[in-house]
């Protein structure tokens, strides 16, 4: 499933697809249009058999959050539109059953923070920097906040949105928002290893697995656990589960459904 337009890239290739973020003139600023391109790029990823997605931006930075040119002289209602596109297309990366691993260089700030954010997993160059800094401008950072302290914990996410700091790969890896970081020139191979390794498996309970916790990190603990056993014993039933079961026993290699 490939397709080019002017502000996306989708690309398939040995069972990943890389959907790539194509404003480089703009710093691959999130326009309306470019949200709901990438929006539907996940959606069709989703729907196909990929069995990961690699998020990535061209040019010299990976996002450099909303555009400006949308906002300004923007009324109450193109914000919302604007903002409901934003989330869309945050809700749409959880929920589609691929892990979804976002390849980081050069800023991610704001919104394009919360696309680092809101990615499964996160592989950085040492280069890259990230920052939600509405909070020294005019216009706080409020939904790039909700997936940045779903990452970094309380204080270090009012710290960055409070203060507006970029702050480095080697720390934001230290507060958790990405996974590794690695030397730039070997970002492109760090990613796709660490897909490999996400996407070991029955991909069939993959999906399941992280629709699951997305489901389930947010309950009281009592709730997420009444609720994640419910589905791990109806997914022990499925065909892929006692496969494994059976592989195991027999001690040879299992053979899923995509496989």
């Amino acid at each position: 499933m490939d397709a080019v337009s002017d502000d996306v890239i989708v690309k398939s290739e040995a069972g990943f697809t890389t959907i790539t973020m194509n404003r480089p003139e703009r710093r691959n600023a999130l326009s309306l249009e470019l949200m709901r391109e990438l929006t539907a790029g996940f959606q069709a990823t989703g729907d196909s058999d990929a069995r990961g997605v690699i998020l990535a931006g061209n040019g010299p930075v990976f996002s450099a959050g909303h555009d400006f040119a949308d906002l300004a002289g923007a009324d109450f209602g193109a914000l919302q539109r604007l903002l409901a596109a934003c989330t869309e297309l945050m809700t749409t990366m959880q929920s589609i059953p691929q892990p979804v691993v976002a390849r980081v260089h050069g800023l991610a700030t704001a919104a394009g923070c919360q696309l680092v954010a809101t990615a499964d997993l996160a592989v950085a160059a040492d280069s890259a920097a990230f920052a939600i800094p509405g909070g020294k401008g005019g216009w706080f950072c409020h939904t790039p906040l909700v997936a940045v302290a779903r990452n970094v914990g309380r204080k270090r996410a009012l710290e960055l949105a409070m203060t507006g700091d970029t702050v480095d790969a080697a720390t934001a890896s230290e507060w958790g928002l990405v996974n590794q970081v690695v030397p730039e020139p070997d970002l492109d191979e760090a990613t796709i290893e660490l897909l490999r390794r996400a996407t070991r498996g029955s991909a069939t309970s993959k999906g399941l697995g992280k629709q699951a916790f997305y489901a389930q990190i947010e309950l009281p603990q009592t709730d997420a656990y009444r609720y994640a056993m419910d589905v791990m014993a109806r997914a022990g039933t499925s065909p892929d589960a006692q496969e494994g079961f059976a592989a195991f026993l027999e001690k040879r290699k299992p053979r899923f459904d995509r496989d």
